[in-house]
Order: C-alpha cells, then sequence, then structure tokens
C-alpha cells in the first residue's frame, strides 16, 4: 500500500506571506522554484531516466545536458565548503575483518571497534541492543549525512537522530555507522586527498554483517535506513545488495546518480566537504555512474518494503522565529531539491508497480528536527521489513 501526505501547509504559507528572515526565504524560495520547475516531470520514462530534456536548465548547472557531466571542478563555492580535516592515516597489516575493541556506552548501547581490511584502519560502530535479548533479533543499519563524523553517529544524539529514545523499547539490533563523509558510504576508484580512502561498500556489505551477526547473535534479518546523503546510500546499497537487506527507509535523499540531477547532487555532496568528485567513479561515462542509479535499478527494490519521506523547503514548524539564513536558504533549497528528488523516483517505482509508502511532509527544510520527527513515521515499514511486525 502506498500512503503520501502532505501536511503544514498553513505553516508553510505563512513562511511564505513574510517573517523575520523574509529576504533569505524569498531567495530561498525563488531558487526552490527554479529547481521545481526545472526537474518535476509526472512520470519516469521506461528505462528509468529524467530524458534528455526533463531537467530544463539544471542540466547546464551539472555541465551539460542529458545526463551531465562531474569533473574535477567543485560545485560548492570555497568560502562554503567545510573542512573535513586530515584523513584517518592508513595500515597496511589489517588483512581479517575483526571486532577488536568494545566499549559500553549505556544499559543498552556499546561501541564496537573493527579493523577494516577494505577501509585499512579501525573504524567504531555504535550499537543499540533489543530490549529482549532472550532470543536472536533482526538488525537495522543506520547511516548518517553527509558530515558524518568517525566516531559518533548523529543518530545517537539527543538533539539530533535521538535514535536511542526511540529504540529503548524496540526489539531491534540497531547499528549505527560512524565515519564515510561525503563518501556516499560507495567504494571509490581513488584515494582523496581531503576524505581519504573510501571503500565503504565493501566494508559495510561484506566486512561488517558477518561480525555483527556473530557479535550479537542476530536472526540474520536486516534493513537499512538513512537521512540525507544516507538516505541516498541506503537504497543504492539495499538496490545493488537485494540479498541482504529486506528493506529501506529514507529521509531526505536525491536516488538517481546518472542524469544531471543525479549528477549535480554527487558533485554537491562530495564538494561540500572539500572533496573531488573525480576520485569517486572516475570515469564519467562509466559503468559505475549507470549501477549506482536506484532510479534506474528500481527493479533491484522489488518484494522490499520502502519508505521515503520528504518536507518541501519551505520553513517549517522548527524555524519559527529563526533567523538562520544558513538553515533557511540552504537547507531549504536542499530539501526542495530533495523533494524533487523523491518524486521522481515514486514515479519510477509506481511506473514498476513496486509498493512505496511515501510521507510528504509538507513545510520544513533539510535539518534533523525533521527526521528525528520521521523515524517513528517510517518504523512500521521497518518493523515489517526486520518480520517484527
Amino acid at each position: 500500500m502506498r500512503v503520501v501526505r502532505d501536511q503544514d501547509r498553513r505553516n508553510g504559507a505563512r513562511w511564505r506571506r513574510g517573517g523575520p528572515a523574509g529576504a533569505a526565504v524569498g531567495l530561498g524560495a525563488a531558487a526552490m522554484v527554479l529547481l521545481l520547475s526545472a526537474g518535476m516531470a509526472t512520470a519516469a520514462p521506461s528505462d528509468g531516466s529524467l530524458g534528455s530534456g526533463s531537467l530544463g536548465s539544471l542540466g547546464s548547472l551539472a555541465g551539460s545536458s542529458g545526463a551531465g557531466s562531474v569533473g574535477a571542478g567543485s560545485s560548492i563555492p570555497e568560502g562554503f565548503q567545510e573542512d573535513p580535516g586530515p584523513p584517518p592515516a592508513l595500515r597496511d597489516d589489517i588483512t581479517t575483518a575483526e571486532i577488536v575493541g568494545e566499549k559500553s556506552l549505556s544499559a543498552q548501547g556499546v561501541q564496537l571497534t573493527v579493523a577494516s581490511p577494505a577501509l585499512r584502519r579501525d573504524v567504531t560502530v555504535q550499537v543499540l541492543l533489543p530490549a529482549d535479548r532472550s532470543v536472536p533479533r533482526p538488525t537495522l543499519y543506520m547511516l548518517d549525512g553527509v558530515s558524518a563524523r568517525n566516531n559518533g553517529s548523529g543518530w545517537m544524539s539527543a538533539s539530533l537522530g535521538d535514535a536511542p529514545t526511540f529504540f529503548r523499547d524496540k526489539d531491534v539490533n540497531v547499528v549505527l555507522i560512524n565515519g564515510g563523509r561525503a563518501s556516499l558510504y560507495t567504494d571509490w576508484d581513488e584515494i582523496d586527498p581531503r576524505l581519504g580512502l573510501n571503500k565503504w561498500e565493501t566494508y559495510l556489505t561484506q566486512e561488517l554483517p558477518g561480525l555483527i551477526d556473530k557479535k550479537l547473535k542476530t536472526n540474520g534479518i536486516n534493513a537499512i535506513a538513512g537521512n540525507s546523503m544516507g538516505a541516498q546510500s541506503a537504497v543504492m546499497l539495499a538496490h545493488r545488495n537485494p540479498e541482504l537487506y529486506s528493506g529501506v527507509a529514507a529521509f531526505s535523499g536525491c536516488y538517481s546518480t546518472n542524469d544531471a540531477l543525479g549528477r549535480l547532487t554527487v558533485q554537491t555532496t562530495v564538494t561540500s566537504q572539500s572533496g573531488d568528485p573525480a576520485n569517486l567513479w572516475s570515469d564519467p561515462q562509466g559503468p559505475e555512474w549507470l549501477s549506482h542509479d536506484s532510479v534506474r535499478n528500481a527493479e533491484q527494490l522489488r518484494g522490499k518494503p520502502i519508505y521515503l519521506s520528504v518536507s518541501n523547503g519551505l520553513p517549517g514548524t522548527f524555524e519559527e522565529g529563526s533567523e538562520d539564513t544558513r538553515r533557511l536558504v540552504l537547507g531549504g533549497v536542499i530539501e526542495a531539491s530533495a523533494n524533487v528528488c523523491t518524486r521522481i523516483f515514486e514515479s519510477r517505482l509506481n511506473q514498476l508497480d513496486i509498493p512505496v509508502t511515501v510521507d510528504y511532509a509538507g513545510a520544513g527544510v533539510h535539518a534533523w528536527d525533521y527526521w528525528r520527527v520521521q523515524l517513528p513515521k517510517a518504523w512500521p515499514t521497518l518493523e515489517e521489513a526486520l518480520g517484527l511486525s
């Protein structure tokens, strides 16, 4: 069953008429109009692409018409890029994936340290244990957004995702991935001077699950969820590894990689953290851009419970009284773009007659406050995928 909602229209309308940051909102709204008018089509073509003209002027933003291009140049001005700091040091002595450390975080939380041959370093994961551990339980993997930190997940923070509170009474292992900043949680062709070595898909799909299953004595059923960059990556990993994940939830993501909007999103994700997209999938016309495109490869998701959510980019409940221009403008534009991406992806799923639950949540920007609200809404879908309903 597909559920589509549209909420908070009155709240969005109030902000459109004016407010504390009226000029900023006006600028953000103008950018949203550009995105929406450029990108939205009522139905996706049969091959899952957007077509040669469906993105209008957005194709020129990506660098070319049609599929767009991704080069070494940046789509984010240097002044707006975040400094990722020095990349993690690499080791050559890790030959076997294994858990090499464990630290208690709470009665229900633990941090594990994993030696990863793929990433050539030790990485941590945070784990929330099931409320009832008397029998084997399924596992939910959760991914972060573009600024993912090496030693902690935003989902663990009470002021961000607040996953510990939500999962306190749930009978599921929750594995919260640490690190992966601007990586799309995929395998890169080259080591990036700023973002380092990224072989995240290998780590997440070939190394970590076996360790988690053995350590936590799981029942082997997995689902995956994420926000922003992590939303795109969760769906991407699910379509590329359909035997590993039984369902997926994605909040405010973009799900294509091979059309102009998708390539612009990928380039913006990487360059926002000072990375170079040329080190990702280095051949712009190569097969990796196609194989990572969830719109084109949506058939691989058939039979899996799917939950998508997105707001419309206009200031919502959590922006009342705010004069935070970055949140209002940048957060608004990014969420408006994610809204376009979600509609394109939903259209493709509908075309293939693949069921999906979608929450078009109305007014709201690209921010943790809205993803925290979405987690309980996504739970029935994830509960079904995990065999808990």
